[in-house]
């Protein structure tokens, strides 16, 4: 693997890919900043994704476990999704490579402001966990259709994967953000480490690059999740919001 490391990558990476971790841990997202950062640094493309994917999985997989830890996931519900976050995230991987991906980010540029402005308006949802409301097979059923469509989403497109799971799991189902939170972190570590597998295999992670920055994303994941588990779901709204404009503004400048 002919890249260069030099000390500026690690000046732009490391602080980004921690910044990153936290912000994932707290509403999901943190890929919006952290695989940027790669770029910027100057990785090719292919690395930098190998490399993104390193550093997020292992902070994500602790943040995960923390959460559990505190009770904080519907672990019947997030297990029995987690396939079919997987299956969607495979057909998604193959239907991208046949088709262009760019009329998702025109459908994305019309949707996320609604999305922004519905959650700005709608102040009590995702504050108090009413998913007891929905039987355990209801939930269980409309958590595997939507890690589904979201899985897809993910491997046909992917930015912002954890945060729109946050947000159904808040609309559809009723939960308070940081079950929400907590359950899409399950899902999103499973199809992280399938992934991970995959970039591994394949020679497209430097690992001299790759482990400081896991150890960054690493100590990222672990402040955020530890400010969910104290201040809780009135502390995630606001980033919840900060992450969607966010993904807007990097959609637009994608098309441009």
């Amino acid at each position: 693997m002919d890249v260069q490391v030099t000390y500026q990558m690690f000046l732009i990476i490391l602080p980004l890919v921690f910044l990153g971790g936290a912000i994932d841990a707290i509403a999901g997202g943190g890929g919006l900043i952290s695989l940027p950062a790669y770029l910027i640094a100057g990785l090719p493309t292919h690395i930098a994704l190998g490399n993104n994917k390193f550093s997020s999985c292992w902070g994500s997989i602790l943040s995960t476990l923390r959460f559990f830890k505190h009770g904080m996931i519907d672990v019947r519900v997030a297990l029995f999704s987690v396939v079919f976050a997987l299956f969607g995230s495979y057909t998604g991987t193959k239907t991208v490579l046949l088709i262009n991906a760019d009329f998702l980010r025109y459908i994305l540029v019309f949707l996320l402001p609604i999305i922004t402005v519905f959650s700005l308006l709608k102040k009590d949802v995702g504050i108090e966990n009413n998913s007891n409301s929905f039987s355990l097979g209801k939930r269980m059923l409309i958590s595997a259709i939507s890690a589904l469509l979201i899985g897809f989403y993910d491997g046909f497109f992917g930015p912002g994967t954890g945060t729109f799971l946050i947000l159904i799991y808040t609309m559809l189902l009723k939960y308070d953000f940081v079950t929400a939170n907590g359950n899409a972190k399950v899902i999103n570590s499973s199809s992280n480490i399938a992934a991970l597998l995959g970039f591994l295999l394949h020679g497209k992670i430097l690992l001299l690059i790759g482990i400081p920055a896991a150890i960054a994303g690493i100590a990222g994941n672990l402040l955020g999740s530890k400010l969910v588990v104290k201040r809780g779901s009135k502390f995630i709204r606001p980033v919840f919001i900060s992450v969607f404009a966010l993904l807007f503004f990097k959609i637009i400048y994608d098309l441009i």
